[in-house]
């Protein structure tokens, strides 16, 4: 890792502290173009620290099914382990319908505790994941992006697939919108290959969101 040794990483649970541990080597791996992307996203963030400004990003996909969840937590997981304080990351789609439950098994097999706390009925269930002891936990479940567990006002929006980015050429509220799309793993569902779609969709959107929480962190 390439941490200045004064500010070490955030603790994380154990399966996923080995998850990320060797992530910043990865880094290079990510495509030139996807990377200036990626930097705009953290020179707003940068921004917004420099100015001592709190920070809300909400990813958004179709169906806030499985991109936009991953996008979220792995953002918020980063800004954790970076150190960066006054962050929040959300979750939305142009449609609901409800957290993937094979979103959720990749999560918790990154190193994730995640538990359902809904009736077995529900059709949106909520999740609560936890990735530290020492930080807050996260709900995870599907919502408008809209919707009034969002920030409605002074957001950066974060567009991860092209139908949701051809349905909102603007966001309302959003001070800035970046579209960085990802491959929906939805095409591998019930397939052999499930798990591992998935895990690589995962693997890809930790390692981009990290490298946008390094870049800001670089910043300070």
């Amino acid at each position: 890792m390439n941490l200045d040794v004064q500010n070490p990483p955030k603790p994380l649970l154990s399966k996923l502290k080995k998850y990320v541990q060797n992530i910043e080597n990865e880094f290079a791996s990510i495509p030139q173009e996807r990377q200036e992307n990626l930097k705009k996203i953290a020179q707003y963030i940068s921004e917004k620290q420099r100015k001592g400004e709190k920070t809300e990003v909400i990813v958004i996909c179709t169906h806030n099914s499985r991109r936009s969840h991953l996008g979220q937590v792995w953002l918020q997981i980063a800004a954790y382990y970076y150190g960066l304080e006054n962050i929040t990351t959300f979750s939305g789609g142009t449609d609901s319908t409800a957290c993937n439950p094979r979103t959720v098994k990749a999560l918790q097999r990154a190193g994730l505790s995640i538990k359902n706390i809904s009736e077995k009925t529900e059709k949106n269930p909520k999740y609560v994941a936890q990735y530290s002891e020492k930080a807050p936990e996260m709900w995870l479940f599907s919502k408008h992006y809209a919707s009034t567990a969002n920030p409605q006002l002074g957001f950066f929006a974060l567009l991860v697939c092209n139908t949701a980015d051809e349905a909102c050429p603007i966001v309302k509220g959003a001070d800035q919108r970046v579209y960085h799309g990802y491959e929906d793993p939805k095409r591998s569902d019930g397939t052999p290959q499930e798990d591992q779609t998935y895990d690589e969709r995962c693997r890809q959107i930790a390692t981009e969101m990290f490298f946008v929480m390094y870049e800001v962190k670089k910043n300070k």
